[in-house]
């Protein structure tokens, strides 16, 4: 065979490429009849001609790259080839050179390829240098640019590194320049990472003012994750002070849209943190917090109860439902679930308590390993809640023993207000308290004036106060900083005082030092105006019919021990009413009579429980009331207690003052049998 000669090689490849056309993109034009699976077949005819034809006489056409890419994919569309193909688009290629790779104009063809090799090379950089290193070598695009962005401003917070030096990069501002000119071609969930992203650089504001634009123009396209994510993102700087029209836009968005939150995550994350900026949004999402309840997690349950207690939002049906799952699905929770679930009810003062008792239960055998602030948390969360759990208050009164010295003196002086609080006097009672008193007393003088009045007050609530403690919160120069304090917090402090006044003359034999004087004893103005209750109003009514004669019993007592009578009486001796206002009173602050008591009469105190002033699920009064009665049975009251759950099952008025006679001749007998 003799060999042809360049020209020759050219003219027959040229028919040959003709020849191509005519079998291939002719037909298709003027072949309607054909489909276009038979038309592909003859580019793939037409392509391997070719390839053989390089093979044979080591050049290449263009048509070989077009059919090529064509076949490479069955999804792509068959274009019209071209009629002619110039002879100038051929060029010679080496025997010896490899025809297993891509040419230049195939690459430039696949730009697919191209921008996953771009991202590749964006996700695997490995430093800030390495990605602007990046942008500068290849050519990118607004959608890429927004990606080395992103990914540098992820590099800079996990690595805790100054952003000024980026800022004021080149490579870093035509980057930025790129996204400004091409805004409208990033994709949606890069153009709010990059929003994210340039806030977190701390770029100035009117430096991404377009991209904040962009993204407000788009929020009604946006998918409703990409929606929560932003508005976390805004909100915690809002919570910097940082406010944000977008956010304004935002909640607005999720306020119409929050029937498409469908997973537990989205709606924890928006109560958590955004709902605080919008109470019509938290509303929805409570809603939507009860269609999802049952796929709650335990720790999206914590994470919804700590929400609800942060902004003081009492939500009963989503409270109910969070403590139903908890206790029904027998989760295994963390100590930290625990600790926050108690927390977050004891603020909202929810009661429930079967998740009370799964609480106190599981606790129980973690005490040994909970760290000091953890059991003084638990233990100021129940004492708020009311609630006593005998085993578990045990286990953390022999914790306190056995760790007190990890104890601070403040966590110490809060151990002691709870159980003041209930009231709890622990089985190791001498022991306790005689470590918790050789810790503090070196430490009083260092503790917060209102915190040290609660000490006090809480070692008189449990008997335990010495005169050291009465007299250092009873001296004229530290009682000075609370008794011109009008305010309600400082009124309420003035009345403990009275409280601590009342247990150094009453229950502190032998104490000499000073006391409150005489004209701050009052105690109307600190109590302010309250609104009787029914059992109150009840109460009284009978008690004006069981007396006979107004003049016979006293209402609403104000003494100078810090506590009012609900009524008082003075009984002689053959139990019989006696006019109040005739004799001495010394526990008013302005005694009316001057008569002292005849021989054998005595003065009979009433005095209501409500249901608040018992402990939870129990009828064990409060320690603040246990204290009251103490101190008025030391100052000569017979007492009358009138508990409502008693008063409450007495129908008629004849049952109500018969269970005050009874109530008061058995008050009579007890004391003659003394």
């Amino acid at each position: 065979m003799t060999p042809l000669s360049r020209d020759g090689r050219r003219s027959f490849l040229a028919a040959v490429h003709a020849r191509a056309i005519a079998r291939g993109a002719l037909d298709t034009e003027h072949s309607s009849s054909l489909s276009v699976v038979a038309n592909l077949q003859r580019y793939k005819m037409a392509a391997k001609l070719m390839q053989r034809c390089h093979r044979l006489f080591g050049l290449s056409s263009p048509l070989c790259i077009h059919t090529n890419a064509m076949c490479a994919g069955s999804k792509m569309v068959i274009s019209r080839a071209p009629s002619q193909i110039p002879l100038a688009s051929f060029r010679v290629l080496s025997f010896t050179q490899r025809t297993d790779k891509l040419s230049v104009q195939e690459q430039v063809y696949r730009t697919p390829h191209n921008r996953d090799e771009m991202e590749g090379l964006i996700g695997s950089a490995a430093t800030i240098e390495d990605l602007l290193h990046c942008g500068e070598l290849h050519h990118v695009n607004a959608n890429q640019a927004a990606l080395i962005i992103t990914r540098l401003s992820r590099m800079v917070v996990e690595q805790k590194l100054e952003p000024g030096s980026v800022l004021e990069d080149a490579r870093f501002q035509r980057l930025l320049q790129t996204v400004h000119t091409e805004i409208s071609h990033v994709w949606n969930t890069a153009l709010v990472n990059l929003l994210k992203s340039l806030s977190l650089l701390g770029l100035e504001h009117n430096k991404w003012r377009s991209v904040e634009q962009e993204v407000r123009w788009r929020l009604r396209r946006l998918p409703f994750r990409q929606l929560a994510s932003l508005a976390e993102h805004l909100a915690v700087g809002a919570r910097r002070g940082e406010p944000s029209d977008l956010l304004d836009d935002l909640l607005k968005q999720l306020e119409l849209r929050w029937t498409e939150i469908e997973d537990p995550r989205t709606l924890v994350t928006l109560m958590a943190k955004v709902g605080a900026f919008s109470p019509a949004l938290m509303d929805r999402l409570e809603d939507k917090g009860l269609e999802l309840a049952e796929q709650f997690s335990p720790e999206d349950a914590r994470k919804i109860a700590m929400a609800l207690a942060f902004q003081n939002r009492r939500s009963i049906p989503l409270l109910r439902a969070i403590s139903y799952h908890l206790v029904q699905k027998h989760f295994t929770l963390s100590t930290g679930v625990l600790l926050d679930v108690a927390f977050a009810y004891g603020k909202l003062n929810f009661h429930q308590t079967q998740v009370f008792q799964k609480i106190a239960s599981d606790l129980h055998p973690r005490v040994a390993e909970m760290a000091p602030w953890d059991v003084v948390r638990c233990l100021k969360s129940f004492a708020f809640l009311k609630w006593l759990n005998l085993p578990l208050f045990e286990a953390f009164a022999q914790y306190t023993v056995d760790n007190a010295h990890k104890f601070s003196p403040v966590h110490l002086s809060n151990v002691v207000l709870a159980f003041a609080r209930l009231n709890f006097q622990p089985s190791c009672g001498e022991a306790f308290f005689s470590t918790i008193q050789g810790h503090l007393d070196d430490h009083l003088d260092f503790l917060d004036p209102y915190l040290l009045v609660d000490l006090v007050w809480s070692l008189c609530v449990l008997q335990q106060a010495k005169a050291g403690h009465l007299r250092t919160v009873l001296v004229p120069e530290f009682c000075a900083h609370f008794l011109g304090d009008q305010s309600p917090k400082g009124q309420n402090y003035q009345l403990k005082l009275i409280h601590v006044n009342s247990t150094a003359r009453l229950e502190c034999a032998g104490y000499d030092g000073p006391l409150l004087p005489q004209e701050v004893l009052g105690i109307k103005e600190l109590q302010g105006e309250r609104k009787a209750t029914p059992l109150q109003s009840s109460l009284k009514e009978t008690l004006q019919s069981v007396a006979g004669d107004e003049a016979k019993a006293r209402f609403e007592v104000d003494t100078v021990y810090g506590w009012q009578l609900d009524a008082e009486m003075v009984l002689n001796s053959d139990s019989q009413p006696l006019p109040v206002a005739d004799f001495d009173a010394p526990h008013l602050l302005q005694p009316g009579g001057s008569k002292p008591l005849p021989p054998g009469a005595r003065r009979l105190a009433f005095l209501r429980w409500e249901f608040p002033n018992f402990s939870n699920r129990s009828k064990d009064l409060l320690g603040r009331f246990a204290m009251a009665r103490r101190h008025l049975q030391v100052a000569g009251f017979l007492l009358v207690d009138v508990p409502y759950y008693e008063w409450l099952d007495l129908k008629s008025e004849w049952q109500k003052a018969a269970f005050l006679r009874d109530r008061m001749n058995k008050a009579v007998a007890e004391d003659m049998a003394k």
